[in-house]
Parts: structure tokens; C-alpha cells; sequence
């Protein structure tokens, strides 16, 4: 008990701590006073006196040791122990942000660890962390474009979703224009005067019903910057492939990424075309990102106690209250 209730204690006053050093010393000077006084005694040669008395000399240091307790409980809270915690008030004008992230088969490639999909998912769930003012929202696309979360400020939910990506459900392929184009209708009706989409793809388009050429018109039109982001390593990269049995095994496959097409996409929005070749390199992108897409953001800290002296107070007046009640009914010399 006494220790959970001096978890997280800090004092407002903790020199006057130093003054528990009285109770050892005034409990010497008693120990001293008393030795003195019984060198002086004489013992009494009535036993029936020695008997009836003895419990309350057993009982002869109780009025001392209440008042030591009393003064130690008195000195604690003097020094104000207390708990604190802090508000925050986060402000801000935030932008509104779509990550758009390729799922087809191919990101299932093993040159990240543990694979390109999953290093994605791991970066982009830690950029929606540092950005708590953003509305921010996710698409995925393969052969088609699918909007797994739209703009929203609740983080957590948002980051729930990126760990649930799923490849597999679409039709494979690497519809880039669908893609962006389902981005940038995500952010046409936001108020926001920044508007950012995050590209993030391992390959070159080759399916959907839109020209990544015209999204990127479309985008350019509304006033959204596209940052795109190529995945893959230099050469070949160890892909899983279902056979037509439906085993799984390993292939080398060739690295294609269409590094012109992503390069004018993020040029002529106002973006940044970025080259990830493995884990690190992805999140030092994102984290680059971060930087150029900073929004303002003002947080004010309030720090709030909680008095915890209360107890003690009582707690002394209890022991000075028993003190008293033992001197004047147990201890109380007739005349």
C-alpha cells in the first residue's frame, strides 16, 4: 500500500525532506533520557507493585513513538508530495495526403525484407504517426485502382488498414494511371490548400482504364503534387511464382521500373521522383518527404498536480490524537 502510494510521488519541496533526520536523533535523545533515569531509579521491593505495574512500563515508550510518527508524517507533507501529468493541445493547419501504394504480385519481391509490400507498409504506417494535424488516405492498385481508406484524421484506424494490405484480390497488373487518378479524386473535393499524393510502385503500367499521362493531367489540374516513389533493386530480384501446378517457388526476376514516366509525373505536379533500392532508402524517402511537406503545427504543453499531502496530514493528527488519548486514560497519573 505504502508503496503505491508513493509511485510516481515527486516533491514540490524536497530539501525539507532532510528534516526526517530529526527523528533518529530525537529518538537517541529519549533512548539517552531514559537510560539516565533508570540509573537513578530505585527498584522496588514490593513485588505486587512490580507486578501490577509492569505492562504499563512495557507499554512506556508508545506516547513517544506516536509522536515521532506524527512529526515524520508531518515533514512529508510539508515537502507536498504530489503526482503531475501533462495536457497537450495539439493545433495546426494540416494537408491532405492519399498514399497511393502498387500491391501487385511482383511487390511480393524479396530484395526488401521481407519483402517490398511489407517494407512499404512499415514506412508508410510510420509517416502517418509524425503527421497528426494531415488527413490522410490510402489507395491500393494492381490491374485496378481501390480506395481501402478514404481521408481521415483517426491515425490509428488509418494504420490499421496499412498493416491489412492484402495483394491477391485484384486483378493483377500495374495500373499506375488508375491509381493516381483514384488518388487525386480522393482529394478533389478537400479544402486544404496543400494536396499530396505518394506514389508507390516496382513496375511499369500496364493495365487500367486510365492513361497514367491523363491522371497526371487531372492531378496538375486540381492543384495536387504527386511525389512518386520506384521499388526494386538494380537487376533482378527474387520473386515467389505460382506455377500451374500451385506450388510456389522461387524465380529471379527482372527489375522494370518505368523511372521516366514516374519522373515526369512527379516533375510537372510540382513532386519528386525518388529511387528505393532497399529498406533503408525507403524510409530515408518518406522521411524526405516528411520534411518538404511540413505543416504548422503548434502544440501547447500543460503540466497539472494532484496534491497527495492530505493523507499524511491525517495520518499525523491520528497519531498525535492516540498519543493524547493514552496520556490522559492509560498513562494518566492520579494524584
Amino acid at each position: 500500500m505504502i508503496r503505491d502510494y508513493f509511485k510516481d510521488i515527486e516533491f514540490a519541496y524536497p530539501q525539507l525532506l532532510f528534516l526526517l533526520l530529526l527523528i533518529p536523533l530525537l529518538a537517541g535523545w529519549y533512548i539517552s533520557r531514559q537510560n539516565r533515569q533508570l540509573a537513578s531509579l530505585r527498584v522496588s521491593s514490593l513485588k505486587s507493585f512490580h507486578n501490577t505495574a509492569s505492562w504499563k512500563r512495557t507499554l512506556r515508550h508508545i506516547g513517544i513513538t506516536l509522536r515521532l510518527f506524527a512529526i515524520a508524517a508531518l515533514i512529508i507533507a510539508v515537502a507536498r508530495p504530489q503526482t503531475s501529468y501533462e495536457e497537450k493541445k495539439t493545433e495546426g493547419e494540416g494537408i491532405d495526403v492519399v498514399l497511393c501504394i502498387d500491391v501487385s504480385g511482383s511487390m511480393l519481391a524479396q530484395d526488401f525484407s521481407p519483402n517490398r509490400l511489407e517494407a512499404a507498409k512499415q514506412v508508410a504506417a510510420e509517416f502517418v504517426k509524425y503527421r497528426p494535424t494531415d488527413r490522410i488516405g490510402l489507395v491500393i492498385f494492381a490491374g485496378e485502382s481501390f480506395t481501402q481508406c478514404p481521408l481521415t484524421s483517426d491515425h490509428n484506424m488509418l494504420a490499421a488498414q496499412i498493416y491489412g494490405i492484402r495483394g491477391g484480390f485484384m486483378v493483377d497488373g500495374t495500373a499506375i494511371g488508375s491509381g493516381l487518378a483514384t488518388s487525386v479524386d480522393r482529394l478533389r473535393t478537400g479544402k486544404t490548400k496543400s494536396k499530396v499524393v505518394v506514389l508507390l510502385t516496382d513496375g511499369e503500367n500496364n493495365g487500367g482504364l486510365i492513361d497514367p499521362k491523363t491522371a497526371k493531367e487531372i492531378a496538375k489540374a486540381l492543384g495536387v503534387k504527386v511525389y512518386t516513389i520506384g521499388v526494386g533493386t538494380e537487376g533482378f530480384a527474387p520473386t515467389p511464382v505460382q506455377t500451374p501446378s500451385g506450388a510456389i517457388i522461387m524465380q529471379q526476376e527482372k527489375v522494370n521500373i518505368d523511372e521516366k514516366l514516374l519522373t515526369e509525373i512527379a516533375t510537372e505536379t510540382g513532386g519528386k521522383y525518388f529511387r528505393a533500392k532497399d529498406n533503408e532508402s525507403l524510409k530515408q524517402i518518406y522521411a524526405e518527404i516528411d520534411q518538404m511537406e511540413k505543416t504548422k503545427i503548434e502544440i501547447s504543453t500543460t503540466r497539472r498536480f494532484n496534491e497527495k499531502y492530505y493523507p499524511l496530514v491525517m495520518l499525523a493528527l491520528l497519531f498525535i490524537f492516540l498519543e493524547v488519548l493514552f496520556r490522559y486514560t492509560v498513562f494518566r497519573k492520579f494524584p
